[in-house]
């Protein structure tokens, strides 16, 4: 599993922007949901054609800052919502055309190089990795969970196989001292048993921790129910990917709602079950070799995306329980 790597520059550059733009086809009008509006890359872009509006979400407080600017250029164009994605069946959209929602699971540069956010095993401060809209950091997370629970965190969430061992020294250290950025950094370290030069000994359950503060496999999964049922027929639901565990549940959300029946709750008995999406190509779209050379951490993007078939708002997907494990692991952070 690949963790999300940021180049040390300070450009911003918005992952598969053209392949992006064109699926979605904006020119030909109509409302659009950034989900992940950051820097506001696909936002700006989008705006750019004419009979478009933007309604665009980040649980990033300090997103707004950006977004106050498209808003003093596009006043009645473009909205700006603090808020998480998987919230965002809590709009009012019902008389919104919505021919496009696009989500990019990445972090921005300026995200993983705040000390604030501590979100890099390079930071030299607390372990927060909070995004934003959260109940708990990744300090009270290495502090105050059990053995057991930190050993599954980095195992499912990090594809950590010497998890055990690292969550066993963790919890003998803390009973010393708190545990740091630095301190953590160092405990997997001296706990690994083979180095891998090519990546960081802490990525992957610096990965691990980002995933399980930010409940990320529920939001990526109550925000993939809910685009769907806000999205009008024949609009677009598009997700960039960084790692193998969220394209794994984009991946069988699309196939499996492509593929098998899926029907309303609340449809008349009669009706004919049908599948909801249609599903253009079922390999992802990955970034060219221009683009990785121009921007090396767009190499582990995948860019997949479905036309919805129909206007159904409930329909039945299985999505919760095939995932079930990793949503009951991050519900160890109930008790933080």
């Amino acid at each position: 599993m690949d963790a999300t790597i940021v180049p040390k520059v300070q450009k911003h550059y918005p992952v598969l922007l053209k392949e992006i733009i064109s699926v979605i086809s904006p020119q030909h009008g109509g409302t659009f949901i950034d989900c992940t509006f950051g820097q506001g890359g696909y936002s700006k872009k989008i705006l750019e054609f004419k009979n478009t509006n933007v309604i665009a979400l980040d649980r990033d407080i300090e997103s707004e800052n950006i977004a106050n600017q498209l808003k003093d250029n596009f006043e009645n164009r473009f909205v700006f919502k603090n808020i998480k994605f998987s919230q965002l069946n809590n709009l009012k959209l019902k008389n919104e055309n919505i021919r496009g929602i696009i989500f990019d699971l990445g972090y921005s540069y300026t995200q993983i190089k705040d000390p604030q956010k501590g979100l890099s095993f390079e930071s030299g401060g607390e372990l927060n990795m909070q995004l934003g809209l959260n109940s708990y950091s990744a300090q009270d997370t290495i502090n105050k969970l059990d053995e057991k629970k930190l050993e599954k965190i980095f195992k499912f969430f990090g594809d950590e196989k010497e998890g055990k061992y690292i969550a066993r020294n963790i919890v003998k250290e803390r009973l010393k001292n708190k545990i740091d950025t630095k301190a953590l950094v160092k405990i997997i370290d001296k706990t690994k048993k083979r180095k891998n030069f090519k990546v960081h000994n802490a990525t992957k359950v610096f990965q691990a921790l980002r995933i399980f503060v930010n409940k990320e496999i529920s939001e990526l999964i109550f925000g993939l129910i809910n685009a769907t049922k806000v999205l009008k027929k024949d609009g677009v639901l598009g997700v960039v990917t960084f790692h193998s565990l969220e394209d794994k549940i984009v991946k069988h959300f699309f196939k499996s709602l492509s593929e098998n029946k899926s029907i309303s709750r609340y449809s008349p008995v009669t009706k004919q079950a049908e599948t909801l999406f249609n599903l253009k190509q079922k390999k992802p779209i990955i970034p060219s070799n221009e683009e990785i050379s121009e921007n090396p951490s767009s190499r582990s993007a995948k860019f997949r995306y479905v036309i919805k078939k129909t206007d159904f708002y409930n329909f039945d997907t299985d999505i919760q329980d095939q995932f079930r494990n990793l949503i009951e692991i991050e519900n160890y952070g109930d008790e933080l």
